[in-house]
């Protein structure tokens, strides 16, 4: 006789904006994960989420709620620089988490958060959803069977608008916040690029703030050169009054273009084959896309289920969450530094291993 399903019982530490796309994830589980509690520092948000959403039970206090609830799944959508200590304490709990980007703020603490994972048998994952649309696992096959030839060329852009209001948070545009649009906004491009492109070699890069009153940056750009000798421009910015990500991957016999703002599926990619091309192949296998799903929170959450069913680690933790926090240290050690950056060589007693932007010791100032 097939067993039951498992129903997993989740908790949510922090109720901002973000969390309203957890509930919508959870509730597209079809009851494979329920929601039970909620925490939130703020008494009158935390109440009035949980009244709103119908969930049992609100704390102020996390290792309270952690204590009276002993979950399955923490799902971790606190302020950044919280994130490390909150998903250590849930895996000591017994719980797997689900933390948002940015994961944590060095490479110190990913691998503190992989010595409690080897410690305690749960896992950590980072919310990096645009891994999880169906159309880019139809890319990264077609890739991966040779169809596309070699990778060689990538534009990687973020470009957003992030105005005053959205920095009167206390703890955005300050190094607490981990960092600007490098480590806030353009990680989930440069995430889903590496995905696609594989392991990162080295980092030329600049970073600046133009525009706004802040401690950090509000624009960076990097060239990153990849271990299969692609290279790709990077550019992360919170000035763009027109916004727009955009991820351009030229490979030896076409084109591929995503141009998107925070989610996109099967309609906004564009392929386009290389001049004097007549690949009627190339051109079947990439309109033979599986059933479209997109790269939202319930795709991702979905994946991370079937995990926890099997008990295998989930795609976006462990060697995968840390590569991307390195391109990240590594794109702030070059632009502080002037300094070519290899993959590998932030190692501890690095100031950007302990902080991926240094410590925030070299800073842009606004003009």
């Amino acid at each position: 006789m097939t067993q039951p399903l498992k129903t997993y019982r989740a908790v949510l530490a922090g109720t901002g904006s973000i969390g309203d796309a957890h509930v919508r994830a959870i509730e597209a589980t079809q009851g494979r994960v329920k929601l039970i509690a909620a925490a939130d520092i703020d008494a009158t948000r935390v109440r009035d989420f949980t009244t709103r959403h119908k969930i049992s039970e609100s704390f102020t206090d996390y290792g309270a709620m952690l204590h009276a609830t002993k979950p399955d799944l923490v799902i971790v959508a606190t302020p950044p620089g919280q994130h490390c200590a909150m998903s250590i304490a849930a895996m000591e709990a017994g719980a797997w988490v689900w933390c948002e980007k940015p994961l944590c703020g060095s490479l110190a603490e990913v691998d503190t958060i992989a010595a409690a994972e080897q410690r305690t048998g749960r896992y950590t994952a980072c919310v990096f959803q645009m891994r999880f649309a169906s159309s880019t696992a139809h890319l990264r096959d077609l890739a991966g069977s040779g169809q596309l030839g070699r990778p060689l060329v990538a534009v990687c852009n973020t470009l957003w608008f992030r105005d005053a209001a959205y920095y009167a948070a206390p703890w955005r545009g300050t190094w607490a916040e981990l960092g600007g649009p490098t480590m806030g906004l353009g990680i989930h491009a440069m995430d889903h690029l590496l995905h696609l492109f594989g392991e990162w070699s080295d980092v030329r890069a600049m970073a600046a703030t133009l525009d706004r009153v802040i401690e950090v940056e509000d624009v960076s750009m990097a060239i990153v050169t990849f271990a299969n000798r692609a290279v790709a421009s990077v550019v992360n910015s919170a000035l763009s009054p027109r916004q727009e990500t955009y991820l351009r991957l030229d490979y030896q016999k076409a084109t591929v273009e995503l141009t998107h703002l925070y989610s996109y599926a099967r309609d906004n990619w564009r392929l386009t084959l290389a001049p004097g091309a007549q690949d009627e192949g190339l051109l079947q296998s990439w309109q033979s896309f599986p059933p479209d799903v997109g790269s939202t929170h319930a795709a991702q959450l979905t994946a991370l289920v079937a995990d926890m069913d099997a008990g295998t680690r989930p795609l976006t933790s462990g060697h995968e969450a840390r590569r991307t926090i390195e391109l990240l240290a590594a794109i702030y050690k070059s632009a502080f530094t002037g300094e070519i950056v290899h993959a590998g060589s932030i190692a501890p007693g690095d100031p950007f291993y302990a902080a991926v932007h240094g410590g925030g010791r070299t800073r842009a100032r606004a003009s």
